[in-house]
C-alpha cells in the first residue's frame, strides 16, 4: 500500500514495532547490530507517532496488535513482507533470507500470524517499552 501524503515527513525506512514484545524488541536489537550504515529507523507502535500513523492511514487502533509496519520509500509494508524487506538494510548472511519474498505473502503471512498471535506467550512481554542504548538513540523516532 502507498503511504499517505500526511506522513511524507517521516524518515525512511522506518520500522514500527511493539515496544512491549520481547520478540519484536530482539528483532530491533538484531537489526541495530547488523545495520552498520544506520539506515533503518525505528518507532514504537505505542508512541504518539504510532497513533498518528494509524489515524493517517485510517487503520483500527489494534492494528499493531497483529502486525508491524515498514515505511520504505512511498510504500508501507506489513506482516512478513515488512520483516523480510527490512533485511535488505542489514549486512551479513541474514540477507540470504530475502529471496523468501518470492514466496507469495498469502503463503508467508499465515506463519507470521501464528507467531504474532502467540508472541507474548512464547517470548514474553516487557513491563516497559523497549529503551535504546545511548549509542542507538538517534535511530529511534518518538519512543
Amino acid at each position: 500500500m502507498r503511504a499517505p501524503s500526511a506522513l511524507s515527513d517521516l524518515p525512511r525506512p522506518l520500522y514500527f514495532f511493539d515496544g512491549y514484545c520481547v520478540l519484536c524488541s530482539r528483532f530491533v536489537a538484531f537489526c541495530l547490530a547488523r545495520d552498520p550504515n544506520g539506515q533503518l529507523k525505528f518507532a514504537s507502535a505505542q508512541s504518539a507517532l504510532g497513533r498518528r500513523v494509524l489515524d493517517a492511514m485510517d487503520l483500527p487502533g489494534d492494528t499493531f496488535d497483529r502486525t508491524i509496519l515498514l515505511f520504505d520509500g512511498d510504500a508501507v509494508y506489513t506482516r512478513s513482507t515488512a520483516v523480510l524487506r527490512a533485511l535488505r538494510y542489514l549486512s551479513g548472511p541474514v540477507r540470504w533470507l530475502q529471496p523468501l519474498l518470492l514466496i507469495p505473502a498469502i503463503l508467508r503471512d499465515p506463519i507470521y500470524d501464528i507467531i504474532a498471535r502467540s508472541r507474548y506467550r512464547w517470548f514474553g512481554r516487557r513491563d516497559a517499552c523497549f529503551v535504546p542504548t545511548p549509542q542507538t538513540l538517534d535511530r529511534f523516532i518518538d519512543l
